[in-house]
């Protein structure tokens, strides 16, 4: 049997109760615990003197012991142990606590090596509880594990050493030329030194193979997995009418839309369902694209779908689709929750029979009683709202129809290829143009007064406001933040006294949020204070200020989505951040939004400072968890293992040769069950 399939329990010197703590780290089989790698390692190979050593930071220094080591009780449960160590030219008093252990084991007059803060003064020079390690016997550089009360370091860092001192050899997993190719160290030579290193240049060679794999696998699979939904399809579009349908528009498209609509075509000329991911900032016209999509695909014969996350999203897209498509003859009808059950029967058969072109709605059209006669594009927004299955069971209503996914949260593009790996990307990076540059301001809470009053003036001029909070309860809320709901009492019965004014959270039932939005967007409510629920695709032309409270704790990301609810009408439009933060990075991320109004750009920046973990919220949009390689700071070898991986695919699509048998067994392994047996 292959060691890395072996059960820990099973190794030398962890047994079935240690097992147990291991598998609380994620670790049941020997291979996982060699792919348990260090988290930062403690490097003792650079020893300096006292004279030399920084104060209250740590240092490394070699020493002998000159002392006896005296044992001092201060009380139950306390132990102090004094020795003195000499460097040559200085005395280092050193204090031990509650180790007896370390205590016994000095030996007089032996070398050893001393990690730890040293505290200098003119006479003498401490440490307290140092790293204490013979001479003799210490590496040069330890590893560092992540750890659990009941399993230190040291510990696994001695059971790993025994797995890789049983291994003769570990099984290269890459082919030969990908080695050569991209000058990568062997398998057997990386994790060695991943957990034992020579020096931190074979950490830093370690490193680069095993993040090399680990992104290379990551995209085998979507690779893969991309290749597996690409069964042929019988709806080909056989003419392009996109220039018709531009003629038919009141506006001229920009060269971002042609292109998106361009690409989209192209697919769906081809004899394998288009699946591709329309990417775009607010405002950018993905629903224009979308428009010209539908045209072509209805004047080919085949009827298309919009699915939409909420009633008043799928109300937006039906009043934006029938206003684009209004000259072209094309027959479009809007089903929800909310359509009464007549309408429902009427709608339903209309679209069995071939009579409707386009459907527009909610899960309402995902029902199984809802049938389709031609099938042909399926159209989903702000995907990511939607399950898997969802997204599945609308596709189900036709024979292999073609795929467009609608979203405005940008994404920088790299990244996207790898989270939306099983699609095909179009990105809209060109604004229309005349549109309005929102203006935005940071500003502190000794603004409030000022800001009520701006957004008085603009309500009393027929205009809206939102006002976002962070938080929906004073049970969830830190002890300086206000919470929406005593907010927005607050300000109904004060600074916006006589408005209209109406509270928005996610804690309020479908419904009920539909009803406070819808009663926003008619201008029966001038002011919604609301918490991040509104982010999303809401239109309301009329809302020209955006005010976001203790913006802080917002990613950047998440107040460009925020900012773009206002700007779209043809008033000037605003964004008010508050933030009291005096951290530096807070207002270097706040700055960043005033700085920039490209979401890409804004997005990018996001990524640098927060770490794909938080730019994408615990989901991770399920990806695998990578264990080594880092999105952010390995961007280049990202690029590259792109590169490799289209590269393989190319020459061996479904990974048959036997140099990719390795690949593939990693594949499944990250992925957790094969897609390509």
């Amino acid at each position: 049997m292959d060691i890395s399939e072996k059960n820990i329990q099973y190794l030398k010197g962890v047994g079935e109760k240690r097992a147990r703590l291991f598998n609380k780290l994620g670790i049941f089989t020997v291979g996982a615990l060699i792919n348990f790698y260090p988290r930062s390692y403690l490097d003792l190979s650079k020893t300096t003197t006292v004279k030399n050593a920084p104060e209250n930071e740590n240092a490394c220094i070699e020493a002998t012991l000159i002392s006896v080591v005296n044992e001092h009780k201060i009380r139950k449960g306390l132990t102090l142990y004094k020795c003195k160590f000499s460097d040559g030219e200085s005395i280092i008093a050193v204090t031990i606590f509650n180790n007896k252990y370390l205590a016994e084991s000095l030996r007089i007059y032996e070398e050893y090596i001393l990690y730890g803060k040293l505290e200098k003064s003119l006479t003498s020079a401490s440490m307290s509880s140092p790293k204490i390690e013979k001479l003799s016997d210490a590496k040069s550089i330890h590893p560092i594990y992540r750890a659990t009360d009941k399993l230190n370091s040291k510990a696994i860092e001695k059971v790993i050493h025994q797995a890789l001192s049983d291994a003769d050899s570990l099984h290269e997993t890459l082919p030969e030329e990908i080695l050569k190719a991209y000058s990568l160290s062997s398998l057997d030579f990386s994790i060695r030194e991943i957990h034992f290193p020579q020096s931190m240049e074979n950490i830093e060679k370690a490193r680069k193979r095993l993040a090399f794999e680990e992104l290379l696998v990551l995209q085998l699979g979507l690779l893969m997995l991309k290749n597996s939904k690409s069964e042929k399809t019988d709806i080909v579009i056989k003419e392009d009418f996109s220039e018709e349908f531009y003629s038919l528009l009141p506006f001229t498209p920009t060269n971002a839309q042609k292109r998106a609509t361009q690409e989209c075509i192209k697919d769906m000329q081809s004899s394998k369902p288009m699946s591709r991911l329309l990417q775009g900032d607010v405002g950018s016209g993905k629903t224009a694209v979308a428009a010209g999509v539908i045209y072509s695909t209805v004047k080919s014969s085949y009827q298309c779908a919009l699915m939409a996350p909420t009633e008043i999203l799928a109300s937006q897209h039906f009043e934006t689709l029938s206003k684009l498509l209004g000259n072209s003859g094309i027959k479009t009808e809007l089903l929800t929750g909310s359509t009464t059950l007549k309408e429902k029967r009427e709608i339903k058969k209309r679209l069995s029979e071939g009579e409707t072109d386009l459907i527009i709605g909610t899960h309402a059209i995902i029902q199984n009683d809802v049938e389709f006669k031609r099938l042909g594009l399926v159209i989903t927004d702000e995907q990511h709202r939607f399950g898997v299955n969802q997204r599945a069971e609308l596709a189900m209503k036709g024979t292999n129809p073609h795929t467009l996914v609608m979203s405005a949260t940008p994404i920088p593009r790299t990244l996207a290829m790898i989270v939306y790996g099983e699609l095909d990307i179009s990105i809209l990076d060109e604004l229309p143009p005349n549109r309005q540059k929102i203006r935005t301001d940071v500003v502190d809470s000794s603004y409030h007064n000022r800001i009520y009053k701006f957004i008085r003036t603009a309500c009393d001029n027929g205009k809206r406001a939102y006002i976002v909070c962070p938080l929906v309860d004073e049970s969830e809320a830190a002890s300086e933040l206000t919470a929406a709901k005593e907010y927005a009492e607050k300000l109904s019965s004060g600074a916006f006294k006589g408005y209209s004014l109406a509270l928005l959270h996610g804690k309020m039932k479908p419904k009920e949020k539909e009803e406070a939005m819808n009663a926003f967007a008619r201008g029966d409510v001038q002011i919604l204070v609301s918490t991040t629920v509104i982010e999303v695709g809401v239109d309301v032309p009329e809302a020209t200020i955006m005010l976001v409270e203790n913006a802080e704790r917002f990613g950047l990301s998440q107040l460009h989505q925020l900012r773009g609810r206002v700007g779209r009408g043809s008033s000037q439009s605003y964004c008010i951040l508050v933030s009291d933060s005096k951290s530096e990075s807070a207002k270097e991320r706040l700055a960043t939004m005033k700085k920039y109004s490209d979401g890409f750009k804004i997005a990018d920046v996001d990524l640098k400072l927060r770490g794909p973990g938080d730019f994408f919220g615990k989901r991770q949009h399920g990806l695998p968890e990578l264990k080594i390689a880092d999105m952010v700071n390995d961007m280049e070898l990202l690029k590259a293992t792109r590169k490799c991986a289209e590269d393989i695919v190319q020459n061996d699509r479904r990974l048959d040769k036997p140099e990719h048998k390795a690949l593939v067994n990693e594949i499944n392994k990250m992925f957790e069950e094969s897609y390509f047996a």
